[in-house]
């Protein structure tokens, strides 16, 4: 049986904003990068439902 490859949002995008310290590519923070492949595959999960809203927010105008 061959392992499951790990679910990943990584875009190869990969720089982190000194703003608000998200990758801009994925939207994960450093730690959360850095933990990734020691996650279970529902914590991931729960990670990257996140993501979408997590990078709309940072690209949103600030007033």
């Amino acid at each position: 049986m061959e392992p499951r490859p790990i679910s990943s949002p990584c875009i190869k995008v990969c720089a982190v904003s000194g703003q608000n310290g998200l990758c801009i590519g994925c939207g994960r923070t450093l730690r959360e990068i850095a933990s990734w492949g020691s996650l279970d595959e529902p914590a991931r999960q729960a990670i990257m439902a996140e993501l979408p809203g997590r990078l709309a927010a940072a690209k949103a105008p600030t007033p």
